[in-house]
């Protein structure tokens, strides 16, 4: 039952008026990894532990049980909740925002959203605190269970982004984020952190808040962007961890600690604590872009840390968005530390001696439509009251209602997908569609954000494939390559995807060879580090009535 309210919102109030537009009914999608896995020797495990868009991790650890939240921005169900016992192995259990009426991020663009949640337990309660940027600002919601339900949003009087809750010993609460500077900004990119006292009984901020750091490690330096703020109790101490440099490749973590919660902070004398900048790029199992961390302690005392990085293929170009990586973290004469300056993340690494969780397979999932949609299935913003998803059990089928709203635009496409988690992997679907009118589509969306996605599907008597690579292309994409449709009924799709090239084939169901629509193309401008570095590749079902532009 836990997925049921994602179901219920994905389908958007199935007893809406159907679309004039013809429905695009799928029968199976399936999703398989093609590179080898390396082998990973007993005992250890390799990174990450949650591939794919998963960025902006948050951790907390309640009893032998530890929970995880990512951000999500436009893409709903947001904010997903996932759960281990030995920190490697992760299953979803909830969405923290899984209604329409919760937040309203509908309009946006993809890059716009739920930014960076930070998970406390604290009462006998799980909390949330959250920025939905340009869709109400910054708010806490609660659940008594991380499976949910998950309380509505109390909206928080305070501005700025990446709010965490810091509860104290003696009843108090805080509340650290990232906001502007005091005065005028020196420079682009000059942030601070600040912290503001909250009320969790009334639920809302108390007046008055404290400058933390100004800047970042050193304000003649000019730093940029720091944020994501925890702060940690141990002994005597209050450390603050917060991001800086950006999240791309000058991303890094730093550590400051003071005696009391208020401050004042000074700077550990190893900074940063976290950072891959300044390696040589020809380094193997190459990892970038570290940073926006939160850690834990076990109860041997021992601590972990979990952060965003990425997986380049090239350059600083990745399909895979920014993920969610483990580390062991030293203390080294009071100050902690995820890895030396100049020391690269390493490929594999010793488990955490915990409790085993069962393992979840990410190289490959087949979804034949016959339980109810597994919560890994998103859609872009906001449902409305338009039925676009109808799932029928008994017949193992997904249908997708068609609207004008195309996935180059600011509506509610009939779209849903599931994370790319893999450099090298192939989505595949059995598609039953007619086409009605000119511009009528339905088939594979790969999508990145409004300016950077792959179409492959059924239009006219064709099967098309479009490309849309910057914001000045048609909203539908640049044709790539069309053949004639294989047959008048049900036809397979495949989208193989391989670091920055990609193959589309189709075939008829009756007939086993694939047949190429077109050949190779360059999918490298789909990479996050061209759309705003934010997402990662969602692929799935999508369907868009003619006409639409």
């Amino acid at each position: 039952m836990k997925h049921r309210a994602v179901l219920v919102a994905l389908a958007a109030a199935l007893a809406a008026p159907l679309a004039a537009a013809p429905a695009a009914r799928f029968d199976y999608v399936s999703y398989r990894a093609l590179d080898q896995a390396p082998e990973t020797p007993p005992g250890s495990y390799r990174n990450p532990v949650l591939p794919g868009f998963q960025p902006d991790p948050s951790i907390v650890k309640v009893g032998k049980d530890f929970y995880l939240v990512t951000s999500t921005f436009s893409w709903f169900p947001g904010l997903p909740i996932y759960h281990s016992t030995d920190l490697v192995n992760w299953q979803l259990v909830s969405h923290a925002i899984d209604r329409a009426g919760q937040v309203d991020f509908s309009g946006l663009g993809t890059n716009r959203g739920l930014f960076a949640p930070a998970i406390e337990h604290h009462a006998g309660k799980f909390w949330i605190v959250n920025t939905c940027i340009e869709c109400g600002g910054n708010y806490v919601v609660t659940a008594d269970k991380a499976e949910g339900p998950w309380s509505d949003p109390v909206w928080l009087d305070f501005g700025g982004i990446d709010p965490s809750l810091v509860f104290g010993e003696d009843g108090r609460a805080w509340i650290a984020y990232n906001d502007a500077p005091p005065g005028e900004p020196q420079y682009d990119g000059h942030r601070a952190i600040w912290l503001q006292e909250f009320d969790p009984v009334a639920m809302r901020m108390r007046p008055g808040r404290t400058l933390l750091v100004n800047g970042g490690l050193d304000l003649a330096d000019k730093p940029v962007w720091a944020e994501g703020p925890h702060i940690y109790k141990l002994g005597e101490w209050h450390y603050l961890m917060a991001a800086e440099g950006g999240t791309a490749d000058r991303h890094s973590q730093t550590i400051y600690r003071s005696r009391s919660v208020e401050g004042p902070y000074e700077a550990g004398p190893v900074n940063p604590i976290l950072s891959q900048r300044d390696l040589p790029a020809g380094r193997p199992d190459r990892v970038e872009a570290t940073g926006h961390a939160d850690m834990v302690q076990l109860d041997d005392g021992n601590w972990w840390g979990v952060f965003l990085a990425t997986r380049p293929f090239a350059g600083q170009s990745t399909l895979l968005g920014r993920e969610t990586f483990l580390l062991p973290v030293r203390w080294v004469d009071g100050w902690p530390r995820f890895l030396d300056p100049g020391e690269a993340v390493p490929a594999v690494v010793r488990r955490p001696a915990l409790l085993a969780s069962p393992a979840t397979d990410w190289r490959a999932w087949r979804d034949d439509f016959t339980a109810p949609l597994s919560g890994e299935w998103i859609g872009l913003r906001t449902p409305g009251p338009r039925q676009q998803v109808a799932l029928d059990r008994a017949a193992g089928t997904l249908t997708l209602l068609p609207g004008a709203d195309g996935a180059g635009g600011l509506g509610k496409p009939a779209f849903l997908g599931r994370r790319l988690r893999h450099h090298a992997a192939e989505y595949t679907t059995r598609l039953a569609f007619r086409p009605e009118r000119e511009g009528d589509f339905a088939g594979l969306l790969a999508f990145m954000d409004e300016s950077h996605f792959v179409t492959l599907g059924l239009e006219g008597a064709d099967v098309v494939l479009r490309r849309r690579a910057q914001p000045g292309e048609p909203e539908r994409g640049v044709e790539v390559a069309r053949i004639p449709r294989p047959e008048a009924g049900e036809v397979e799709l495949r989208l193989e995807l391989r670091g920055g090239s990609a193959r589309a084939f189709a075939r008829p169901v009756r007939s086993p060879p694939w047949l190429p629509v077109g050949g190779a193309f360059d999918v490298e401008p789909l990479a996050s580090v061209h759309a705003g570095l934010f997402t990662g590749l969602v692929v799935g079902p999508y369907a868009v009535s003619g006409g639409s532009e």
